[in-house]
């Protein structure tokens, strides 16, 4: 037996599950899992169906059978193989939370994704990296060498076949060349206190207004600087007794939890984007 999963996005209309659903049973398919969205506002329906096969089949093969399906509907449709991993690599700055998080939670099994390399701008997280088993790329940035570097990166996601980047707290503005080229594929993490606390320092920014909640949001990387689609955001709610600092450890371990939803969600296929907004079936 053989496990895909089918995600689409469509105009909405009477017939589509249906169909979908006889496309399966030509198959000899069984659902293990289904859901649906219907979206009032933009008319549009999604779907994500992860399904058992009797026998193994080529995507390629089982993309070129569901055609016709996709056709008559106008769907924008993808079947990827359950065992498939997901090919990712990190890029972190110098502040490893997130960075040590994806690294323990791949290594455990966790997320079902194997990272492929740790790209840094500094080299505070090398030792990291390498006790993990990693390659460590130092790509040190300046405003004179950024084109340079990003194709360092571009050369490194083609040649190792990555599926997705994740900018683990990458403190570099991407230019739009690189946002286009990772489009689809980059996830990135920040604080939720975005436009209000900009800059350095936000949890200290956010200790001195006397906040009351605090947050993270996870992400996809446009061109628009931190205005992708949202994938996954949480809060938790802090006191006046609270540091700076304490404030910090806070924000730290609710971008790392966040951040590891985001991936989990993407590679498993949960996400489907809604104009600028996502469906994301959890």
């Amino acid at each position: 037996m053989k496990e895909y999963i089918l995600t689409l996005s469509c105009p909405d209309r009477v017939g589509i599950v249906h169909n979908v659903s006889g496309w399966l049973l030509k198959q000899h398919g069984n659902i293990i899992d289904s859901q649906q969205f219907g979206d009032h506002e933009t008319r549009r329906f999604f779907m994500r169906v992860h399904f058992r096969l009797p026998e193994a089949h080529d995507v390629d093969t089982l993309h070129a059978s569901f055609s016709g399906v996709a056709e008559r509907f106008d769907m924008d449709a993808r079947i990827h193989d359950h065992e498939h991993r997901s090919r990712v690599l990190l890029l972190v700055s110098r502040q490893g939370h997130c960075l040590n998080d994806l690294l323990f939670r791949a290594h455990t099994d966790q997320l079902p994704i194997d990272i492929v390399g740790v790209v840094s701008n500094h080299r505070d997280f090398e030792n990291l990296a390498r006790s993990y088993g990693l390659p460590f790329h130092h790509l040190p940035v300046s405003p004179d060498t950024r084109a340079e570097q990003e194709a360092r990166i571009l050369e490194i996601v083609e040649r190792k076949n990555v599926d997705l980047v994740v900018l683990a707290r990458y403190m570099q503005i991407l230019s739009n060349e690189l946002c286009r080229a990772l489009e689809g594929r980059a996830i990135n993490i920040h604080h939720s206190f975005l436009p209000s606390f900009k800059g350095a320092r936000p949890y200290h920014q956010a200790h001195a207004r006397g906040v009351k909640i605090i947050g993270a949001t996870a992400h996809y990387v446009t061109a628009d600087l931190d205005e992708g689609p949202i994938i996954e955001q949480n809060i938790q709610r802090v006191n006046h007794g609270m540091s700076a600092d304490a404030l910090t450890r806070v924000g730290s371990d609710v971008e790392s939890l966040v951040l590891a939803r985001a991936v989990r969600w993407h590679v498993e296929h949960r996400i489907l984007l809604n104009g600028q907004r996502t469906v994301v079936f959890d």
